[in-house]
């Protein structure tokens, strides 16, 4: 890759980010889906206020892509507080966690995304911080150290994972809000993709919203993903308006199927079915055999093709369903006891 596109390609995802910014919602009022957990975190948002306290601790978890981190951006908006942002796999010492949570001031929401991949101890640190707004850390070297109690303003942590059983009990037990999110609709996701057409004033007809739900694999992040791509193509051509013709024309570009299925998605069942003969085999010879990481398989992957029945989960590995034999039009021919 040259300079030049080296350039062009940070200049576009600083681009990419402002636009992700843009059509974040700020207000539970302007955030579709997820109506139950929606309108319980109002109800535990107004009765902190009304008690004049720091908000629980919150906990949200389910596949990537769902509006965890929107969700946090919306909480301390709500509160009317500030919001700090962290991230699990870079806070790797007591020192790391210490520049975080003396940021804080009374009230705060901080935000730790990925939280269950922080290192054990430093969960066992962040204990004493959420229960009683205290911080201990060690200072001095080896033979002269000493521990030092750092007193920390009430706040609220609002943890997000993809991987709620990763994180160790006491830590979850901590948390007072609990908050599973689950796929969205085709409606919703239709809803989502209006939304985004209005705010980047690009717009977008009933069919083509409709058929860019479908293949939006249940995930808000990648219906608005879809929706930047697609609004590419019909700049280009000089549209100004997204069809269905120019939605489905560039969907097929992109290598984005009827079911959402992606070129990702379309490796791993064929290497499935074709160098495994359907399974079962375990996750690990799937992502060498396609050359992705494991985590990227089973939390970006996996979770779709489970949720739609292309793939199960055995004691033995992942097995292809008959779904996703006919998907790709390979014969499956079942072993027979005569």
């Amino acid at each position: 890759m040259t300079k030049q596109n080296e350039i062009y390609d940070l200049e576009k995802q600083e681009v990419d980010k402002e636009i992700d910014q843009n059509i974040r919602p700020s207000k539970l009022d302007e955030y579709v889906g997820q109506e139950e957990i929606k309108e319980n975190i109002r109800v535990f948002i107004e009765a902190a206020k009304l008690r004049g306290e720091v908000l629980d601790h919150v906990l949200l978890y389910g596949p990537p892509g769902l509006g965890k981190t929107t969700l946090a951006h919306i909480i301390a908006n709500e509160l009317g507080v500030n919001l700090k942002t962290a991230s699990g796999p870079a806070i790797e010492k007591s020192g790391d966690l210490a520049a975080v949570l003396s940021t804080l001031e009374p009230n705060d929401v901080l935000f730790i995304d990925e939280i269950h991949r922080m290192p054990r101890f430093i969960e066992e640190i962040l204990y004493p911080a959420m229960e009683d707004f205290e911080f201990d850390i060690v200072i001095g070297q080896e033979g002269s150290s000493r521990s030092i109690k750092i007193d920390l303003p009430p706040f609220t942590l609002v943890g997000a994972t993809t991987r709620a059983g990763d994180i160790s009990s006491p830590l979850r037990d901590r948390f007072g809000i609990v908050s599973k999110l689950n796929y969205y609709t085709d409606e919703e996701l239709k809803s989502i993709i209006q939304r985004t057409s209005r705010v980047l004033d690009m717009p977008i007809d009933d069919d083509a919203a409709e058929e860019l739900a479908k293949r939006s694999r249940k995930t808000p992040r990648i219906a608005n993903r879809l929706f930047k791509r697609v609004r590419d193509f019909a700049l280009v051509n000089g549209d100004s308006i997204i069809t269905k013709e120019i939605t489905m024309s560039s969907l097929e570009k992109l290598h984005v199927d009827q079911y959402g299925l992606d070129q990702i998605d379309i490796e791993y069942l064929t290497s499935l079915i074709n160098k495994f003969n359907g399974g079962p085999v375990g996750v690990e010879t799937i992502a060498t055999s396609i050359g992705e990481e494991v985590s990227t398989i089973e939390d970006v992957v996996e979770p779709f093709l489970l949720q739609e029945g292309f793939i199960k989960r055995t004691q033995r590995g992942r097995v292809a369903t008959d779904k996703a034999y006919e998907h790709l039009k390979i014969a499956h021919y079942q072993d027979s006891l005569f």
